[in-house]
C-alpha cells in the first residue's frame, strides 16, 4: 500500500511555488499541505503538523529560509528539507549544507534536477524506513545518497507506453532542434493528446534523453520547455 508523503512549499514568489508545486505533484507519492509566502507561517505550521518534506526557499520576509532551517533544528522538528533558492553565496550554502538539507537547487533549474532532489530523499526515506539500526552498508548508502534507477533507466519502456511514439517524439525533437518547444506545441504538431505527451516525455526526461527548462520571459504564467540532451 502507498503511504503518503507530506509537504509544504515555502517560497514568495507565487510564479516558482506552482512551479515547485507542479513538479512535486507530478512525482506521484506526495501531498501538498500548503505553500507559504514566509517563514514564519511556515514555522507555525511545522510546530502543529507532521511533515514530511519542505520545499524551501531562502529569501523570505519576516523569517528567512536559513532562520527558519536554524529553527527547525532548534526545535527538533522531524522533516526533511529541499532548498530550491537563487542564493548562491558560499556562506549560504555551507549553512544549508551545515544543517543537514537534502539537497540544494539553484534558481532557475529543471524538472530533472528537482526529480533528481526529491529521489534522493525517497531514498534516505525508503532506507530508514522500519529499520531499527544499521550497518556499514547502508550508512554509507545515506551519506553517499545513492538514488536507485528507476525502470526507465534500467531500459525497461513503461508500461502504457509506445516504442513507435516514442521514437516519432523523439525524432520531432531532433529534426527540430532549433526550435522551442512546450507540451502543446509538440502535442499540436504531433496530433497527440497534451497529457500522452506529457507523459513520453517525463519518460524521455527520467532516461536522460530530454531536458526540460523554465521559460520565464512569457509576460505571464512561465512554460516549461522541452529539448534533446
Amino acid at each position: 500500500m502507498n503511504v503518503t508523503i507530506h509537504a509544504i512549499i515555502v517560497e514568495d514568489d507565487p510564479m516558482v511555488a506552482q512551479i515547485n508545486q507542479q513538479y512535486l505533484r507530478r512525482m506521484g507519492e506526495f501531498e501538498i499541505d500548503g505553500i507559504f509566502s514566509n517563514g514564519q507561517d511556515a514555522l507555525e505550521y511545522l510546530r502543529s503538523h507532521p511533515v514530511d518534506l519542505v520545499i524551501l526557499d531562502m529569501y523570505m520576509p519576516i523569517v528567512s529560509g536559513s532562520e527558519l532551517l536554524r529553527k527547525i533544528a532548534a526545535e527538533h522538528i522531524n522533516c526533511a528539507v529541499i532548498m530550491v533558492t537563487a542564493a548562491t553565496e558560499v556562506q549560504v550554502v555551507d549553512e544549508a549544507l551545515r544543517l543537514g538539507v537534502v539537497d540544494y537547487l539553484i534558481k532557475p533549474f529543471s524538472f530533472q534536477r528537482f526529480q533528481e532532489a526529491v529521489r534522493k530523499y525517497l531514498s534516505q526515506r525508503n532506507l530508514l524506513k522500519n529499520t531499527v539500526s544499521v550497518d556499514q552498508s547502508m550508512v554509507d548508502q545515506l551519506m553517499h545518497s545513492e538514488v536507485p534507477a528507476s525502470d526507465a533507466e534500467q531500459g525497461e519502456l513503461r508500461k502504457g507506453l509506445n516504442q513507435k511514439t516514442l521514437s516519432y517524439l523523439h525524432e520531432y525533437l531532433r529534426e527540430h532542434a532549433a526550435e522551442k518547444h512546450t507540451c502543446e506545441s509538440i502535442s499540436t504538431a504531433s496530433g497527440l493528446s497534451k497529457v500522452t505527451v506529457r507523459r513520453y516525455l517525463n519518460y524521455l526526461i527520467e532516461t536522460d534523453q530530454v531536458l526540460s527548462s523554465i521559460d520565464y520571459e512569457t509576460g505571464g504564467r512561465p512554460r516549461v520547455l522541452y529539448r534533446l540532451k
